[in-house]
């Protein structure tokens, strides 16, 4: 099995022997149970990565670990993001936790004419912050040392600017003629797919797209929600530009 994952703010300040305190420190040593010998990861969420061993612990909160190496995972290449429609619910911090298990680059919350909830105000900055915090703890959970990067809300127009700008774009549509699975797909750069609310994407905001660059694509036979369809599709990109080979 491979070793747990903590994170730490700063990496640069981890010397040759560290202790690892707060709600990472309680959780490594009263949950965890970690104990003198055992291989830890320390990450910043950012690519660096500390490779450490425990050496014991203080109390219930403080784990003292010894630094055996430090090493930067690099970015990987085609980048992928996601640009995720708002679901209802709970439902979008299970799309974030399973998009970020599969490997998503970034994720962009999409308030889409058609989605039903809305983010305004505090309640938006608070949901924004429940899906910051669940890629934090699904990137933990899957052992990811770069995190991704959970964007601010964005309206359509600020949609079809990001995919201007990307090598290769693709909503998920039933219009689409062609399926995901057999199109062309850059080995570099930035791939952006769109997945839409539960009553689809409407036709203003697919022209829209279409002029910005993306084309429609099928996915599959079934149906899939919201909120499995990004993870899906982000499975089958990560197959086939070859960062799961």
């Amino acid at each position: 099995m491979t070793a747990p994952v903590f994170v730490v703010d700063r990496l640069d300040a981890v010397g040759p022997e560290f202790v690892l305190d707060g709600p990472e420190g309680r959780h490594a040593v009263s949950v965890k149970r970690l104990r003198p010998g055992e291989a830890v990861v320390l990450t910043d969420g950012a690519g660096r990565r500390a490779e450490c061993e425990v050496v014991g612990t203080e109390g219930k909160d403080r784990l003292v670990v010894r630094v055996t190496s430090v090493s930067e995972e690099p970015p990987q290449t085609p980048r992928i993001t996601v640009v995720q429609a708002l679901p209802k619910g709970d439902r979008g911090e299970l799309a974030v936790e399973t998009m970020t298990e599969v490997g998503v680059d970034a994720i962009v919350p999409w308030q889409a004419s058609r989605c039903i909830t809305q983010w305004k105000g505090d309640r938006g900055l608070k949901a924004l912050g429940k899906w910051r915090a669940t890629a934090r703890e699904a990137g933990k959970q899957s052992r990811r040392v770069r995190f991704p990067e959970v964007a601010d809300a964005a309206t359509t127009k600020q949609i079809a600017a990001l995919l201007a700008e990307a090598d290769f774009a693709a909503v998920l549509h039933e219009s689409g003629e062609d399926p995901l699975a057999t199109v062309e797909l850059p080995t570099e750069g930035e791939i952006v797919l769109i997945v839409g609310p539960e009553g689809g994407v409407a036709p203003e905001e697919l022209t829209l797209f279409e002029e910005a660059g993306a084309r429609a694509f099928r996915l599959g036979p079934t149906v899939l929600r919201t909120s499995t369809a990004g993870t899906a599709a982000a499975a089958l990109l990560l197959g086939r530009t070859g960062r799961w080979s």
